[in-house]
């Protein structure tokens, strides 16, 4: 199992960087791809993928990265109104077909998904993004394996006991330590190669973890939903990892924030 994950892992990265040097529009299309297989995921949880209300997810991720890929402005607010307009139509006129936990099970995936994913894009989409969007799995990923073996070598104290028994506090600190080693070691090579910006290594340290941070509440709100539903992964979708919702848990969550400190906290 370690090997495969290992295996699994670098073919993803691969794909991951293949993916950002093509350009801006085929991350968002990759997004927008990536967005409907998580979508399907947490609908199949809540038993609705082959439903109206599915159906109404699936189409309106597909119009909302349209509208992102094709038109200007952001469209966002829009898509949700409508969304949730749709949502509440089909449940009033198939009354009582469809339960209220059936309408926040089918508006939950597009929001948590789709929207939080398409950020990857808009941060790809940024002036040097190219290297920027990498800020993302820094403070996601980098966090995973450092929290992994900090917990793995120091860990004494459980920092969610029933959700995750194998993550601990001391682990929690070395996963945003960690971040921001990378976040430093990010900046002095953005810096120096790229672009020449203001207190790059403290801006890239601060993102990296800042952006740890909603990582780990990523991770354990995924989790946490699948101990409700008594699942043990999402998807078969990854070899060693499960399904998209299971490996991109933490990115999801990592992705607005790492967004938002680049372009309002740091003007980039």
């Amino acid at each position: 199992m370690f090997w495969t994950r290992v295996a699994s892992s670098v073919v993803l990265v691969i794909l991951i960087v293949g993916i950002f040097f093509a350009g801006p529009m085929a991350t968002g299309i990759a997004m927008g791809v990536v967005s409907l297989i998580g979508i399907n995921e947490l609908l199949k949880v809540y038993k609705l993928e082959n439903t109206v209300l599915g159906y109404f997810s699936y189409i309106i991720n597909i119009v909302y990265y349209c509208l992102l890929l094709f038109v200007e402005g952001d469209h966002t607010v829009l898509c949700i109104t409508v969304y949730l307009l749709f949502l509440l139509s089909a449940y009033v006129l198939t009354y009582p077909k469809f339960k209220d936990f059936d309408m926040m099970g089918a508006f939950l995936p597009f929001i948590y998904v789709g929207i939080m994913l398409s950020y990857i894009y808009r941060i790809r989409a940024l002036e040097n993004g190219l290297v920027l969007v990498f800020l993302v799995f820094v403070s996601s990923w980098v966090n995973d394996v450092f929290a992994y073996l900090v917990g793995r070598t120091i860990g004494k104290h459980k920092l969610s006991p029933i959700l995750s028994p194998k993550k601990s506090i001391e682990g929690f600190f070395g996963g945003i330590a960690g971040a921001a080693l990378f976040g430093c070691i990010f900046g002095a090579v953005f810096n120096k190669f790229v672009a020449e910006t203001d207190l790059a290594i403290l801006k890239f340290a601060v993102i990296g973890a800042v952006g740890a941070l909603p990582a780990v509440i990523g991770d354990l709100a995924a989790s946490a939903i699948k101990r409700n539903h008594d699942i043990k992964d999402y998807g078969k979708l990854i070899p060693g990892h499960g399904g998209i919702m299971d490996r991109f848990d933490s990115v999801i969550f990592t992705a607005p924030i790492v967004y938002y400190l680049l372009t309002l906290a740091w003007g980039f």
